[in-house]
């Protein structure tokens, strides 16, 4: 299901799990998610690459409701005010089709989930990319979280509310801004997915089966480069 002598290789470099964040302390407890409910049917297609997806927070967090609500650590600034963060590692199929819900147990320790709360701050979405996504390219919700911060913690993540200020900003530009940061990463390896009027939601960055960068699907890359982007600050 997985390379081992890859995987042991990923799992063996150091990897702290923190976020584009602010100021962000784990919580000294959280309330365990209810178990994982499978969306759709179990999936053990053949992985042929994946994508890291992350977030930007201030789009999701976007409106009055969010940050009032106690229960939602990501936005009421609880736990610390976040940029970047990271939705999620999926693996690919590379014919749509991709491998997911393979298994839901187990299930992450409360001190696993506190532990990657800076790096992914929503208890209940470690656990269902774990089982949706990271159960199909690991065994345990601590080899698939260490993987995942592995990739993570080895970007340099650009200045998106700096680039919000920018006068005719395109989807380009922070693509560009991405493979600057990142030597090695090129243009066509940085998807992005943006709402209807042209606001960030998410980058995905793109790897084949060695985990190297490696250029998207035309789905997952999204809007041309010259397209205008908008970055809602919130910060």
């Amino acid at each position: 299901m997985i390379r081992p002598a890859l995987f042991v290789a990923l799992v063996l470099l150091p990897a702290p799990a923190l976020a584009q964040a602010y100021q962000c302390r784990a919580p000294q407890s959280i309330a365990m998610p209810r178990p994982v409910q499978p969306d759709g049917p179990r999936r053990t297609s053949p992985i042929t690459g994946y994508t890291l997806a992350i977030s930007w927070s201030p789009e999701f967090c976007r409106g009055g409701k969010a940050a009032k609500d106690p229960d939602n650590l990501q936005c009421n600034g609880q736990i610390g005010r976040f940029g970047f963060v990271l939705h999620g590692l999926w693996p690919e199929s590379g014919q749509g089709n991709y491998p997911q819900w393979c298994a839901v147990t187990p299930r992450p320790t409360e001190a696993e989930l506190k532990a990657n709360m800076c790096m992914t701050p929503v208890p209940w979405l470690l656990e269902h990319e774990w089982a949706k996504h990271g159960s199909c390219m690991a065994t345990t919700p601590g080899a698939y979280f260490k993987v995942s911060a592995i990739l993570w913690n080895s970007l340099d993540l650009p200045d998106a509310d700096r680039l919000s200020r920018q006068k005719g900003l395109t989807m380009g530009d922070l693509r560009r801004e991405f493979t600057a940061r990142n030597p090695g990463l090129p243009i066509a390896a940085v998807g992005i997915r943006a709402s209807n009027g042209g606001w960030l939601r998410e980058v995905h960055i793109c790897y084949g089966k060695d985990f190297r960068p490696a250029a998207c699907e035309a789905r997952a890359f999204g809007p041309k480069n010259d397209v205008p982007l908008k970055i809602w600050r919130g910060l």
